[in-house]
């Protein structure tokens, strides 16, 4: 490989290790910064260039610093996936276990540690990252809630970045993880088309527990203007359930909701729109309300209660 394309391999970074590899002895580098001509990135790494750095090459200079075999992961590989939309102001990398690449603080990285490196990083990215499925179950390990760990899935296979297949073959290549189980039926979920949070908290803590009929999750509903998708369709019975609700919205988005309402009752299709609190601490009298209105649509099963003060179970005693 040449020196150039070795620069521009590494987005115009170069550690001092690397000295033998591009044919500039670190004395020169040295002086090149001196000089202004080249700025130090970080200890032993420096840009091959005066001006402001590119993110790229700020990366470049943290995987550089760490030393061989460091890929950028977690909240850093989401950056590069596409899974978060603002740059996170820590980078994160990943390691081999057996390796200490600093035994003082890197600024502004965080480091992890891994024996399954050379498994999950992707082949040919650059600069290196583990795989997009690693990226998630690594981002669900650390989530501080499991609706926090939901919405990493909801975002990989709601972006088109993975499927919910691949994550489960990453996942059965682990031998640890945390809320496996709950991480395989989420996945279920999420290919069942429930690509929210709310979505989800709907199908857990409404529709199962009380025994509701199963919707079709994100149905096309096709127009002249165009497909629109519904969270929950209960198409025999032509009932919707959105779960956003106007607590999702700011108030001067809230028209398209009711404009998605309106072209609904045009079709034949009675809405019900429910928020985070009614999926909470008022999820039984959601189940109440929904099954009322299945009801009277023509559906002749019962809900179930859930627990001895379930409103949906009073539905059945009645």
């Amino acid at each position: 490989m040449s020196c150039s394309q070795h620069f521009a391999d590494q987005a115009d970074a170069i550690a001092r290790r690397q000295s033998k590899v591009v044919g500039i002895d670190p004395d020169t580098m040295r002086n090149r910064v001196r000089s202004g001509r080249w700025q130090r990135l970080q200890r032993g790494v420096y840009a091959a260039f005066s001006g402001d750095p590119a993110r790229e090459t700020i990366l470049w200079a943290a995987l550089l610093r760490a030393g061989p075999g460091a890929v950028l992961s977690h909240q850093t590989a989401a950056e590069r996936y596409g899974l978060i939309d603002e740059p996170s102001p820590l980078i994160t990398i990943t390691v081999p276990a057996a390796r200490n690449p600093a035994r003082t603080k890197i600024p502004g990285v965080v480091i992890h540690r891994s024996d399954a490196i050379l498994r999950t990083r992707h082949p040919v990215m650059l600069p290196p990252c583990t795989r997009v499925e690693d990226t998630v179950l690594d981002l669900i390990e650390i989530a501080p809630t499991f609706d926090d760990a939901y919405r990493w899935i909801c975002r990989a296979i709601g972006r088109r970045r993975t499927t919910a297949d691949r994550i489960r073959l990453a996942l059965d290549a682990r031998k640890k993880m945390r809320w496996r189980r709950e991480v395989e039926i989420a996945l279920g979920d999420a290919e069942g088309g429930a690509l929210s949070v709310l979505e989800y908290r709907y199908v857990h803590r409404v529709e199962r527990p009380h025994g509701l009929p199963v919707a079709h999750r994100q149905a096309r509903i096709r127009q002249s203007t165009g497909n629109r998708y519904l969270d929950n369709l209960y198409e025999p019975y032509r009932v919707c359930v959105e779960v956003d609700g106007t607590a999702a919205h700011p108030a001067d988005e809230q028209w398209r909701d009711k404009r998605r309402d309106n072209a609904n009752a045009v079709i034949g299709i009675v809405t019900l729109r429910f928020g985070l609190l009614d999926l909470g601490d008022r999820r039984c009298e959601t189940a109440a309300s929904v099954a009322t209105l299945l009801r009277r649509q023509g559906w002749t099963g019962s809900p179930r209660a859930c627990g001895p003060r379930c409103a949906a179970g009073f539905l059945d005693r009645g």
